[in-house]
C-alpha cells in the first residue's frame, strides 16, 4: 500500500507529467514503416549510466530502449533485452550497479520485436536465466521474427532466436524469492504484448510499478487496422489493453521506449531533488492510455479517408 507522502507528491506532479506525455506522444501516431532499416538504432542504443528508479528497481537499458532490473537476495529479474547490440551494454550496466550477471534468474519481455527482444538470446546465454514470455512472443523469439499477424511484419529486422522459452499466461504471477511480478496481456502493438506490474519499497515507502507495453498503432505499409485480416482481433486487443492499463494500480509508469512516458524528464527531476518519488505519478497510466486511444483513432480516420478517396469515382 502506497503511503501518504507518495500520494501527496502525485497530486503535485500529475499535471506536469501529463503535459510532458502529451508533448512527447501527440502527433507521433500511426506511422507506416517502409522497410526493415533502423535509422534510430544508434540513437536508441546510446549508453547511459544505470541507476536506481525506486527501491529495488533499476534502469539498466540504453538511452532510447528500456531494460529494467528488479533485484532480490534470491536473484534478479530483467525485463527486456533491447537491440541485439544492446546486450553487452545491459550486462555491463548490471555489473556496474554491483550485481552479478549470473544472479539474473529470469528474463521477461514486453513484446518480441528486435528492439526489445533482440538482446535476450545473448543475455540468457551469458546469465543462464530462464526466459519467460507470452505464448505469441515466445514463438516469435524462437524464430527471431513475429510472423504475419504482427502489424509490422516485413518492416522490421530479424533478431537472434532463442528456443528455451517458458510461456506465461495472462494474470500469472512470476515468483522469485520475495519478488512477485504479474503478467497482463496487452496486445495490439503486437498480438503478444505483455505489461508487467510489481511493487518496490524504499525507506518505508512503497510504489506500485507498471511496465506498460507499447500501445502505438504502427504498421508495415500493407497492414490496415480497419481491415486487419492477418490480425482480425487487433482493435479488440487494443481496447482490452487500454482498459487493462488504465485500471492498474500505477504509482510509477515505465515503458519500453522511455521517451513514451517522459522518463528522462522524471530522471532529471529525481537528480535535481534527490528524491526517488520524482518518478511517481498515479495519473500517468491513464494519460498513457488516453494518448494511445487518440493515436489509434487518428490512424483509423486516416485509413478510412484513404479508402473513401480510393472508392470515389474519377472526376
Amino acid at each position: 500500500m502506497t503511503i501518504a507522502h507518495v500520494a501527496i507528491f502525485r497530486k503535485s506532479s500529475s499535471a506536469v507529467a501529463r503535459a510532458l506525455l502529451f508533448a512527447l506522444l501527440l502527433g507521433g501516431g500511426g506511422r507506416v514503416l517502409a522497410d526493415d532499416s533502423c535509422d534510430a538504432c544508434a540513437r536508441w542504443n546510446e549508453p547511459v549510466d544505470p541507476f536506481r528508479i525506486f527501491g529495488n528497481t533499476y534502469y539498466v537499458g540504453a538511452r532510447g530502449i528500456s531494460s529494467i532490473l528488479i533485484t532480490s537476495p534470491q536473484g534478479h529479474v530483467l525485463i527486456d533485452g533491447g537491440l541485439p547490440e544492446s546486450a553487452p551494454l545491459i550486462a555491463n550496466n548490471i555489473v556496474a550497479l554491483g550485481f552479478a550477471l549470473d544472479d539474473v534468474k529470469i528474463i521477461l519481455n514486453s513484446h518480441a520485436h528486435f528492439d526489445h527482444a533482440g538482446g535476450i538470446a545473448e543475455l540468457a546465454r551469458e546469465s543462464g536465466a530462464q526466459v519467460m514470455m507470452s505464448p505469441w512472443s515466445a514463438n516469435a523469439l524462437r524464430h527471431g521474427n513475429g510472423g504475419v499477424a504482427d502489424p509490422q511484419y516485413g518492416s522490421l529486422p530479424a533478431y537472434p532466436s532463442f528456443s528455451h522459452v517458458q510461456t506465461v499466461e495472462d494474470g500469472e504471477t512470476i515468483k522469485l524469492g520475495e519478488l512477485r511480478l504479474t503478467a497482463h496481456f496487452t496486445g495490439g502493438h503486437t498480438p503478444g504484448g505483455t505489461s508487467w506490474t510489481w511493487q518496490s519499497c524504499e525507506d518505508h515507502r512503497c510504489a506500485d510499478i507498471v511496465y506498460a507495453d507499447s500501445l502505438t498503432a504502427v504498421s508495415a505499409p500493407d497492414f490496415r487496422f480497419t481491415a486487419a485480416t492477418r490480425y482480425p482481433q487487433v482493435l479488440k486487443d487494443f481496447e482490452r489493453s487500454f482498459r487493462t492499463i488504465a485500471g492498474l494500480d500505477c504509482d510509477i509508469l515505465l515503458t519500453p521506449h522511455p521517451d513514451a512516458s517522459a522518463f528522462w524528464q522524471r530522471r532529471e527531476a529525481q537528480q535535481d531533488s534527490h528524491d526517488p518519488v520524482a518518478f511517481v505519478d498515479t495519473g500517468a497510466c491513464e494519460t498513457y492510455v488516453e494518448i494511445a486511444r487518440k493515436q489509434l483513432q487518428e490512424r483509423l480516420n486516416s485509413e478510412r479517408a484513404q479508402s473513401a478517396a480510393a472508392a470515389a469515382p474519377a472526376p
